[in-house]
Parts: C-alpha cells; structure tokens; sequence
C-alpha cells in the first residue's frame, strides 16, 4: 500500500496539528483544503479541492493509501462524507477515517444529525474504515464563554455541559489512527472534566461570577439536561483541562 496519507481539512485547526505528526513518522502527506498554503517541506503536497462540492477529490486520492478526512464545517458534512467515500472507492484507498463529534446519534440538533450520516455513509462504504468521535474542543468553547463573560451577571441554561478537549490531544490520537491498521469505531475521547456555563465563565474570568440559572427549553434542552451531548464511561480522556487552556491556549 502507497505509504502516503491524505488530509482533507489539513489547514485548519486540528489538520495544521496533525500534518507535522505524520512528517515526523516519515510519511508523505497531501493536504487537500479549499485554500491551499504554501509550505517549505517537500514531504507536503497542497492541493485545492472542495469535499462538499466534491471538486479536486480523484486527483487528490490517486495513490493515497490513507485518507484522514477532517474536512468539516456548519453544514454539508453528510454530503462531504458521501463525496469522500465514492472517491475512496474510486481510488482503491485502504484506510479512510472519519471525524466526528460525540453524542452525534443523540443530539437533535442539525449539526449532530448530519455528523451522524456521516459516520452511517463511512461504516456502509465498502471502504476499511475508523471513526473517532470527539467532544468539542477549547477553541469551539471559548468564544461562547468570552462573550458572556463580558456580562455583568452570566445567564447559566440549566443543564448545559461540555467537556473540552485540547487540539493538540485529538491530532495525536487521528495521527496515531492514520499510522496503524483500520479500526472501526473506537473509543470516544474527550475532555477531563464535564463543565457547566458558570464553571467555564468563572475559569476564563479567573474568579467566580454571579450566575442566573435560565431554562433551556423543547427537545433540545432536554437532550443536555440528560447528558447526550456527553461521552459515556468507555471514553478516552485527555489531560489538557479548560484552566490550563485559558492560561495557556
């Protein structure tokens, strides 16, 4: 098998984390992202290419052993999913592995629904395959938790919880994915600790802030309430808590 390894999304944030991993394990890497960077390794090809509108995919998986699709946004992941296997099939590729976000199957969000497909689309492929689910990294986090630091009294909806993992976590274990054997769907990993509003606000702030308890209503609400956006007791956790990330991103 062609030792080199794809990565669609590689110039984004956990991509630009796991390319120099791959280098340094002695692999080829193509990069394939809607803006390609220039780069001074020769060990790095970057492609242009759209997995959503499927454009630049056959060029990109000619000969590429692995295929670690990161690719990723607001919508469209389902069909980015399904435009990535079809050119995984097309191209014979030997390990295809998948991005996604835990609780994906629970949640009724939009978002979470179309990760969801994506898994189902990657599984039923025909293609070998891992999947590796992760909780929302610091960086989805902290936007939310800055702007409502900024408030005189922080609104706190009942039952929401995360569990931030750090970037630097999740590349280490997709690089240790692309360089091994395909795996199916293996254990989820997220953060070290389950965070209300008011426990992340209060780190950022880095003292505790007057908090109002607010409802979070319909079907949503209640899937937070009951912990679906959560990982179970099988997950993988990091070690990188939300304090050490606010002090040290």
């Amino acid at each position: 098998m062609n030792d080199t390894i794809l990565v669609t999304g590689g110039t984004g944030r956990i991509g630009r984390e796991v390319v120099p991993l791959l280098r340094a394990a002695g692999r080829e890497v193509r990069v394939l992202s809607r803006h390609p960077q220039a780069t001074d390794d020769p060990g790095v090809q970057q492609l242009e290419g759209d997995t959503v509108e499927c454009r630049g995919l056959d060029a990109a998986f000619a000969g590429a052993g692995t295929v670690l699709h990161l690719a990723g946004g607001a919508r469209g992941d389902d069909r980015a999913a399904r435009n990535v296997a079809e050119a995984a099939r097309r191209a014979g590729t030997g390990h295809l592995i998948l991005i996604s976000v835990v609780g994906a199957a629970r949640m009724p969000i939009g978002y979470f629904r179309a990760k969801a497909e994506a898994e189902r689309i990657i599984e039923e492929s025909g293609v070998p395959w891992s999947i590796l689910a992760v909780s929302q990294l610091h960086e989805f986090v902290l936007p939310l938790v800055r702007g409502l630091s900024r408030l005189p009294i922080t609104p706190a909806p009942r039952g929401l919880r995360f569990e931030p993992v750090h970037r630097a976590e999740v590349a280490a274990r997709l690089a240790e994915l692309a360089l091994s054997r395909p795996a199916g769907r293996v254990p989820d990993l997220a953060g070290p600790e389950v965070l209300d509003v008011a426990a992340l606000v209060a780190a950022f702030a880095g003292r505790p802030r007057s908090t109002v308890r607010v409802p979070l209503a319909g079907a949503i609400g209640r899937a937070y309430r009951e912990g679906d956006n959560l990982a179970d007791a099988s997950a993988v956790r990091g070690e990188r808590t939300w304090s050490d990330f606010v002090r040290r991103p």
